[in-house]
């Protein structure tokens, strides 16, 4: 597809080799690791792989990368098996610092690649975030990364990252759940091609006790998370839900094998709250 400009594929950018495809190599549920941190963030992620998550999410600014980047050369899963995704920290976002950021990361990890690498906020008011892109397409082209994307960005973000450099980034994680439906945003990334991934899928438990999701669940003999993230997997969206409990991480992790009915979809689709109730990204800064 192209941008609004049809000035350029946001798919394929001159001089630059793609990664490989994201759809056919990232694992449809994630494990989120924030706010756990040493042994518990170690135990949490090796007992998430023994269960079968292949996707694991962490972020510089959580302070574990240490910790997962140990559960994950621990573990006897073939690192090829495993889907590993870090975020750019802020003050190296502002100073350009991408390549160092990313080795960095690597170096914490004890990773010799990512799989991959997502820009954590958009900082609109620094004016950063399309370099900060570029700085990913040359860590890709180095090897350092697989693939790169984004976090937090609005559809104006994407079409900017677009046109400015010729190819949109191949991920938008958003704040997303049941209540948030996200659907502007979602819309720009389906025209550009861009894949979209749920922080907070489960609301940070809000919206696990909504009547309609708690309805849902006893109709169908499950759990609400599990609705919740079934959810998601029916719009095409990958959630990345956190938790340390091997009992949750396994019941969430199981959502992969539940289909909604378009009925169920629909009636969980009505509880959107609207672009307004959603953090404003605009103003967070994280720095």
């Amino acid at each position: 597809m192209t941008t609004e400009t049809e000035s350029a594929d946001p798919t394929s950018r001159p001089g630059r080799s793609p990664g490989t495809d994201l759809r056919a190599s990232i694992p449809s549920i994630g494990l989120g690791t924030w706010p756990l941190v040493g042994d518990d963030a170690e135990n949490a992620v090796r007992r998430a792989i023994d269960i079968g998550y292949r996707h694991i999410d962490t972020a510089t600014v959580y302070g574990n990368e240490d910790a997962v980047g140990r559960a994950v050369v621990g573990t006897d899963v073939p690192r090829d098996e495993l889907f590993v995704t870090s975020k750019l920290h802020g003050p190296e976002h502002i100073s350009g610092d991408i390549h160092g950021a990313v080795e960095r990361s690597l170096d914490r990890m004890g990773l010799d690649y990512l799989d991959m690498y997502l820009i954590h906020w958009p900082l609109p008011r620094f004016d950063r975030y399309v370099e900060a892109f570029d700085g990913l397409l040359q860590c890709r082209e180095a090897g350092l990364i697989r693939h790169a994307g984004v976090s937090n960005f609005l559809g104006k973000h994407l079409r900017r990252v677009a046109e400015s450099v010729g190819e949109a980034p191949e991920l938008d994680q958003i704040q997303m759940d049941p209540t948030l439906c996200r659907i502007p945003v979602r819309q720009v990334a389906d025209e550009l091609g861009v894949a979209v991934s749920a922080w907070s899928p489960l609301g940070r438990g809000d919206a696990l006790d909504h009547p309609v999701v708690v309805e849902i669940a006893a109709e169908r003999g499950y759990t609400p998370a599990q609705i919740i993230l079934a959810w998601h997997l029916g719009q095409g969206v990958i959630p990345v839900a956190r938790s340390a409990s091997p009992t949750r991480q396994a019941e969430n992790l199981a959502a992969g094998q539940i289909e909604l009915s378009a009925a169920e979809i629909a009636r969980l689709d009505r509880l959107d709250r609207g672009e307004s109730a959603a953090r404003d990204v605009e103003t967070e800064e994280h720095i």
